[in-house]
C-alpha cells in the first residue's frame, strides 16, 4: 500500500449511504441459495460476478432484486450485515447508517420481523466485535405506491425506536419525491429523520422537491444539483449533507470516468459532500475504495479527504457529543501522520 492508501484506510470515517442488500457478495449469494434451497440462474460464483455487469440503474435494480431472493431467514440477514461490518471495520468505518428495503422482502413473503431482527442482531454483533456503532434507515421503494409505503411505515411500528430514519430509493426517473410527501410527513411526526435519493438520474427539480416537499435532513447522491446554481447556493447555505457515491456514479454512468467526478467541485462550492459505497458488491468497491478512487482520479489531498471524513460525522444522525468525539479522533489521526 502507498502512504496515501494507508492514510485512507486509517482515516476514521462514517458511512451514510449503504444499501445492506447491495453488499450481497456473489460468494454469500451462492452460499445462501444453497442453504435455503433457492434456485438461482447461475452455476458458480464466477457466473454471478459476471452478471454484475450492467450499464444503467434499471438493469442494476433488476439483478439487485433477483439476488435479494436468497435472503429468507433472520440468520441470512444477520450474516449479510456481519459480512458488511467486517469489511467496514477494515476500511476504518466507526459508524454506519445502513439502508434496508423491507418491501423487497415482504413482497416475497418474508416477514418484516425476520428482516429487522436479523439486521439488528448483526449490528449488535458488529458493535461488540469491532466497536462500530450503527443505525437503520428504512427505505421506501419509490416505484411502488404511496399506499404501500404507508403500510410499511405501519408495519415498522414495533421497531420505530430502533430505526433512525426513513429514505426513498429504487427507480428515480418518473417517481418524483412529491409522490411520498404525505408518508414522509407521517414519518417525521413519529420522530424519524428523513433522507431521499434525489439528483442521481433524476433532474435538479427532484432535489428541490426533496427539500421543499419532503423536508429531508439529508440528500442521497445529489450530483445533478450542480446543474442549478440557485440550488447549489441553497444547499451550501443550509449545510445540507450530500451522500455521494463515486464508484456507483461510475458504474451507473452518472459520470463517464472517475476523472470527471465532481466531488472536489462540490467541496469548492461549499457543499457538505461525503463519500460512500452505495451498493458495494455490485459497484466494485467499499468505502475506502471510493476514497481511493477519488483521491487518484481527482487528485484529492489528505486535507480534502479529511474534510470528507469530517462531513461524514457531522452529517450523521449521531448525538452531538458522539460527533465531537469522532471529530477529535480525525484531528488526532491527521496530526499523527
Amino acid at each position: 500500500m502507498t502512504d496515501l492508501d494507508t492514510f485512507i484506510t486509517g482515516l476514521p470515517k462514517a458511512e451514510l449511504h449503504l444499501h445492506i442488500e447491495g453488499s450481497l457478495e456473489p460468494e454469500l449469494m451462492v452460499a445462501l441459495a444453497k442453504r435455503n434451497g433457492v434456485t438461482i440462474p447461475y452455476a458458480s460464483v464466477e457466473e454471478v460476478r459476471a452478471a454484475y455487469a450492467f450499464g444503467n440503474l434499471q438493469d442494476f435494480l433488476d439483478i439487485y432484486y433477483a439476488g435479494a431472493d436468497v435472503l429468507r431467514t433472520a440468520q441470512d440477514f444477520h450474516d449479510l450485515a456481519a459480512a458488511y461490518f467486517d469489511r467496514a471495520a477494515a476500511d476504518g468505518v466507526l459508524h454506519a447508517e445502513i439502508m434496508f428495503d423491507p418491501q423487497t422482502h415482504t413482497a416475497r413473503g418474508v416477514a418484516f420481523a425476520t428482516v429487522i431482527e436479523g439486521l439488528l442482531a448483526g449490528m449488535a454483533e458488529a458493535e461488540a466485535k469491532h466497536g462500530i456503532t450503527s443505525s437503520l434507515i428504512m427505505s421506501f421503494l419509490r416505484h411502488l405506491s404511496e399506499e404501500e409505503a404507508f403500510a410499511t411505515l405501519a408495519e415498522a411500528g414495533p421497531w420505530l425506536d430502533r430505526i433512525a430514519a426513513v429514505g426513498l430509493d429504487s427507480s428515480e426517473v418518473g417517481h418524483p419525491p412529491e409522490k411520498f410527501a404525505r408518508v414522509f410527513a407521517a414519518a417525521r411526526a413519529k420522530g424519524l429523520k428523513l433522507v431521499a435519493h434525489a439528483g442521481e438520474e433524476g433532474p435538479p427539480a427532484y432535489v428541490w422537491e426533496a427539500l421543499d416537499l419532503l423536508n429531508v435532513d439529508r440528500i442521497d447522491h445529489g450530483n445533478r444539483a450542480l446543474e442549478d446554481d440557485a440550488l447549489v447556493a441553497r444547499l451550501a447555505a443550509e449545510g445540507m449533507t450530500l451522500t455521494v457515491c463515486p464508484l456507483s456514479n461510475l458504474k451507473l454512468c452518472v459520470v463517464p470516468e472517475i476523472a470527471a467526478h465532481p466531488i472536489d467541485r462540490m467541496l469548492a462550492l461549499g457543499l457538505k459532500a461525503t463519500v460512500n459505497s452505495d451498493d458495494p458488491a455490485y459497484f466494485g468497491g467499499y468505502v475506502a475504495d471510493n476514497y481511493r478512487a477519488i483521491a487518484g482520479g481527482r487528485g484529492l489531498d489528505r486535507a480534502a479527504l479529511a474534510t470528507l471524513a469530517r462531513n461524514s460525522f457531522t452529517g450523521s444522525f449521531l448525538p452531538a457529543e458522539a460527533v465531537a468525539a469522532h471529530l477529535a479522533r480525525i484531528d488526532a489521526f491527521v496530526a499523527a501522520q
